[in-house]
């Protein structure tokens, strides 16, 4: 499933992600990787797509970060 860069910039946003925060989430090793596909200057990989989805649904794995740069615990 191909998403376009706007969505990813939104989906990022309403998920209060950083470009880097998201990048590591993601499995990007670098927030360039994250610039580029929001730019539509690459594409954002199938694995990055489900797990993008699966963010969107409300899952979040132990290390997600929460607004204050901390690490997010259940």
């Amino acid at each position: 499933m191909l998403i376009d860069p706007r969505t990813v910039r939104e989906c990022r946003e309403e998920l209060g992600l950083s470009q880097k925060e998201f990048s590591r989430l993601l499995g990007y090793s670098h927030y360039n990787r994250i610039s580029a596909i929001e730019n539509g200057k690459e594409s954002i990989s199938k694995a990055a797509v489900r797990l993008l989805n699966a963010y969107m649904d409300g899952y979040r794995p132990p290390d997600w970060p929460n607004a204050s740069g901390a690490v997010y615990r259940r």
